[in-house]
Order: structure tokens, then C-alpha cells, then sequence
């Protein structure tokens, strides 16, 4: 079915007034996006944070008149922010979605491969994962920015650790390019889930791929780490995280903005011969080697 779907451009302390009127008029969904590629950093606990300059966009049923629910936001809202509507015509959205998404290369021999499409090349080490699911699926700069990493490392025979694995996609990239055991540890227990469930896709032996909540896994260290998370935890955890690299061995970071890289440089230059840091669509990844004990 078609729907009428009305965009406002709204400031943040204009959202929840407009949201509750707009769903009052009978909008069956209201949501918000950012007006103007404004990041927002990683917010306080318990708080839902809104770009300065925020578009709403709410859907109506097609039948809704668009002239009277101009006129009731024109009573209401004054002034009357920017406002524009249009009818969206009906689609297969599913179909749609998935003509967007195709394999991806990373690297010189590792493809990300949906479900719904062959490999480009069978020979080549080939992920099966289906981008737009939750945890990470390699579509976001940071992730191929880990990936790219993991394509360029000899990970033959070795041990591979993923803090705050998500979908698993790090690990199981490292066990298909030649590490011969990864272990992942996440906070989210359905991450852990998602990242058992994909192993199994790619048929990787349970035996191959341990995964831990951080409270339980054991205390270990190995030669390749990767953790793709955020810049504040990367910084508070950097104790934690260097005591997992072995000696030689080489660690991987990632989920930092390109603003953010000399904090997590600095938390980490100590312990590591850092490598320069590698970028990716205004994200950034830093790796190196752990300095001698």
C-alpha cells in the first residue's frame, strides 16, 4: 500500500511535543533523522540524545488528507517549521532492501557474501553473512576497516581474540583467513548467539570458536586482538586489552571517529609500536605490535 509521509524539520526541544501531536492526528510511525551529518558521541547513561538541527518524518494511511493535517500542525506548531508531504508509493520494500546489498571484498582474498548471491569467486575465503543485521555485517567503515586489517596479517596456526565480537564477523574472518582458534567475548548474550549461529553457517567447529561473556573468559593472551567498540571504552580498557596481546603480538582497534584517534593513540603508545592510522570515511582505525615485556 501507498503512504503519506510528512517531514518537519524540528530542534530537539520541539521532538517529543511534535511526536506526541503527530501520533495524536494518527500517524502510524514517527521517527527522526539527522538534518545535517551531525555525529553524536557516545551519550550519557539513560539518555536519548538529538542532533541540533533534526528532521521528523512521520506516516499517515494513504486516504489521510494531507490539506486538514497541514492546517491542524499550522493551529498547533507556531511558527510552523519547515514541512513537506509526499505520497510514497507501495513497493516490495524486502525486495528492495536486498537489491542494495551485494558482496563485498576486503582486502586482497576475503569477501563478505549475502545469502542470496553467489561468490564472485569460489576460490577466494568467503563469509557467509547477511548485511543489515544487527551486531555487524562489514557495510560500516569500521568493520571493513578491521577486515581489511585481518585480510593483510599471516593468521596461520595462531590465536585471534575479538572484544565485543557483536555478530562474530571478526573472529570467524580471522578462522577462515588461517588462524587456527579465535575466542570472542561480548556483553550482549544475543550477541554471543548471533556469533555461534554465524560460525555455524560458515561451518566452523565449535572447538574452533569460544565465546565468553567478559566476566567468564579465562585469562589468556594471543598474538592477534581485534576489538571494534568504541573510543571511550577503548580508552578506559586499554589496561585490560594490552594485557590480552602477547608479547609480539598485534592488536587492532577500531569504532573511533578521526577526532577521537590521538586520545586512543596516546592511551595505547606506550605498549605498542603503533602503526600510522588508517581511515575510512571519517573513521579510523589504529593498529601495532606490542613492545617487548
Amino acid at each position: 500500500m501507498s503512504w503519506l509521509q510528512l517531514r518537519l524539520a524540528i530542534t530537539p526541544e520541539q521532538a517529543e511535543s511534535c511526536e506526541d501531536f503527530l501520533l495524536e492526528l494518527g500517524a502510524v510511525s514517527v521517527t527522526f533523522m539527522d538534518a545535517q551529518d551531525q555525529p553524536i558521541y557516545e551519550p550519557d547513561l539513560g539518555t536519548t540524545p538529538l542532533w541540533s538541527q533534526t528532521h521528523l518524518l512521520a506516516l499517515f494511511e494513504a486516504d489521510t488528507d494531507a490539506k486538514a493535517l497541514q492546517a491542524q500542525l499550522t493551529l498547533r506548531l507556531q511558527p510552523l517549521p519547515e514541512l513537506h508531504i509526499e505520497v510514497l508509493e507501495d513497493q516490495d520494500w524486502e525486495r528492495s532492501w536486498m537489491d542494495n546489498f551485494h558482496p563485498m571484498r576486503f582486502g586482497q582474498r576475503l569477501w563478505i557474501v549475502p545469502s542470496w548471491h553467489s561468490a564472485p569467486e569460489p576460490d577466494a575465503v568467503n563469509l557467509l553473512l547477511d548485511p543489515g543485521l544487527a551486531f555487524g555485517t562489514g557495510t560500516h567503515p569500521t568493520t571493513a576497516l578491521c577486515l581489511e586489517w585481518l585480510d593483510g596479517q599471516d593468521l596461520a596456526d595462531k590465536t585471534l581474540i575479538d572484544f565485543g565480537c557483536g555478530s562474530g564477523i571478526l573472529a570467524i574472518a580471522g578462522l577462515l583467513l588461517g588462524a587456527q582458534h579465535a575466542i570472542g567475548t561480548d556483553i550482549d548474550t544475543q550477541a554471543l548467539e548471533a556469533s555461534r549461529d554465524n560460525a555455524q553457517r560458515n561451518q566452523i567447529a565449535d572447538a574452533q570458536f569460544d565465546l565468553y561473556l567478559p566476566p567468564d573468559m579465562p585469562t589468556v593472551q594471543a598474538p592477534v586482538v581485534v576489538a571494534n567498540i568504541l573510543a571511550g571504552p577503548l580508552v578506559q580498557l586499554a589496561d585490560t586489552l594490552t594485557a590480552l596481546v602477547a608479547a609480539g603480538g598485534k592488536i587492532a582497534l577500531s569504532g573511533i571517529l578521526a577526532e577521537q584517534a590521538d586520545e586512543v593513540r596516546a592511551a595505547y603508545s606506550q605498549q605498542f609500536e603503533l602503526d600510522p592510522t588508517a581511515e575510512k570515511d571519517g573513521w579510523v582505525r589504529i593498529s601495532g605490535v606490542r613492545r617487548p615485556l
